[in-house]
């Protein structure tokens, strides 16, 4: 039996803060089984949330600077998460923090720069996981689905409410928004903006978010903001396709601010779209029963209680919330993973969920 100790790290684009997971894994024959056994998310100070929030404003010195400063401040925080819990680790596993992610123009930034990181920490890492994807002309996202169909393979879906809400398929007969790819392998894709928005509208209240949904829950649906957003241009590009902070900021954010409405109003009105925008993709032409489907629901959203009522309804699925450690930190235990494949030098990214010209081997070691 193959066994590996490893912390894997995780920064969203909702700058929740640092998710650390420490994971074993092993493998009998073909068959991987994996254990969380201990994490922790680690807020960002206000200092971090600013630098990180217009690091896509600054100019290249700045850029390389905060690019080495956080690989420290991500491996200062291995190392006391380690020390504290006498962790016994083979090496660290970091997702970094995206600051660029511009695939059609042939680049993508996540910022902790490794050989800090390795060093800060006392450990081997592996990182930059997307940019060979890219390189290979891949979108380099989701990363996500290669764990998804090897360690939660028992799912028809299994979908993220992340920062972006993303999706992996790996039903023998897709509905019909995913028939063009049947044939290919696993599917999956970013499908909408979900915590990004959410907790951009949640700030204009005084909150970091709306918990249990209770805003959106006080607010009507705008049938004239919903169509809008129903019928941006993302929906309509053909797979695969990804979603990054410049699309939202572009797209999203000034069609919701050009509408005059109450900021409850437009949390229920949102909460509708990114609900509306799973159930096409869950359910399709409506032709399959989605009665048996079951939906893994797992990231900060899963908690929006308003939220996965109506994705719930819409969707007519099982939908399966699984246990607080998978909901918070399966992003973390995935990339855990994809470093475990990395140092075996094993695929971890797949051509039919990111159009690359192979499927690849990502990430960059510093032993």
């Amino acid at each position: 039996m193959q066994e590996y100790k490893v912390i894997g790290i995780m920064s969203g684009t909702s700058l929740d803060g640092v998710d650390l997971a420490y994971c074993y894994f092993s493998k009998d024959d073909a068959d991987w089984k994996f254990e969380i056994r201990n994490a922790v998310t680690v807020g960002y100070s206000q200092e971090w949330k600013e630098k990180l929030s217009i690091l896509h404003l600054k100019e290249a010195i700045t850029f390389a600077k905060t690019n080495a400063e956080y690989g420290n401040f991500i491996g200062g925080l291995v190392k006391e998460f380690t020390d504290r819990n006498k962790l016994s680790v083979n090496f660290v596993s970091s997702h970094g923090h995206t600051i660029f992610h511009q695939p059609q123009n042939k680049f993508t930034s996540q910022i902790g720069d490794g050989a800090a990181l390795s060093a800060a920490s006392g450990f081997s890492v592996v990182c930059d996981f997307r940019s060979k994807d890219v390189a290979l002309g891949g979108q380099g996202a989701p990363l996500v689905p290669i764990g998804d169909k090897i360690l939660f393979s028992e799912y028809d879906f299994c979908l993220n409410l992340g920062g972006i809400a993303n999706i992996t398929s790996s039903v023998a007969s897709p509905p019909a928004p995913l028939q063009e790819k049947r044939g290919e392998g696993i599917i999956a894709f970013d499908v909408c903006p979900c915590n990004l928005v959410l907790n951009y509208l949640s700030s204009q209240l005084g909150k970091e978010y709306d918990e249990d949904g209770k805003f959106a829950r006080q607010g009507n649906v705008n049938e004239s903001l919903l169509k809008q957003l129903n019928n941006l241009s993302y929906y309509t590009k053909s797979f695969p396709k990804s979603l990054g902070r410049e699309d939202i900021e572009k797209d999203f954010l000034p069609l919701i601010n050009s509408f005059d409405a109450s900021t409850e109003d437009k949390l229920r009105t949102f909460c509708e779209h990114i609900a509306t925008q799973i159930s096409k993709v869950v359910v399709g032409s409506g032709q399959r029963p989605t009665a048996n489907c079951q939906l893994l629901s797992t990231g900060g959203g899963t908690f929006n209680q308003f939220l996965i009522s109506r994705i719930k309804q819409l969707t007519n699925a099982q939908l399966i919330i699984p246990d607080k450690k998978i909901i918070n930190y399966k992003e973390a235990l995935i990339f855990a993973f994809l470093g475990v494949l990395r140092w075996r030098g094993e695929v971890n990214c797949l051509k039919s969920v990111t159009g690359a010209s192979m499927d690849n081997i990502g990430g960059a070691v510093y032993l």
